[in-house]
């Protein structure tokens, strides 16, 4: 069973920056596009970013030029470097699996077409 784990969530004042992870522990690797989502409260949530399998990145309006995707591949983690952040950003931010993914683990590797959800975690940035 996948499971996808963020962390670095916090509070910050606006003009504050936030480094948010996401990982699969007990994977040693993880072959698979990933995204960002967040959902403020009240809102649907709302697709923040994406980096695919090839290094390749995007990312909504509403963030660009000031959110970076990345991943580490020797760390098997995908990042989310928050800079400037404005108190409209303030959201509960989730990581997703783009499928299919391969996930390794000692050798052994699986390929998985579901889909995989991180539980979140809260970003909280004041005026």
């Amino acid at each position: 069973q996948v499971q996808l784990v963020e962390s670095g969530g916090g509070s910050v004042q606006a003009g504050g920056s936030l480094r948010l992870s996401c990982t699969a522990p007990g994977f040693t690797a993880m072959y698979c596009g990933m995204d960002w989502y967040r959902q403020a409260a009240g809102k649907q949530r709302e697709w923040v970013s994406t980096i695919s399998t090839d290094g390749s990145t995007s990312y909504a309006d509403s963030v660009k030029g000031r959110f970076t995707i990345s991943k580490d591949k020797a760390k098997n983690t995908v990042y989310l470097q928050a800079n400037s952040l404005k108190p409209e950003d303030t959201a509960m931010y989730s990581c997703k699996t783009t499928p299919p993914c391969t996930f390794c683990s000692d050798g052994y590797c699986v390929r998985q077409t579901e889909e995989y959800w991180g539980q979140g975690t809260q970003v909280t940035v004041s005026s």
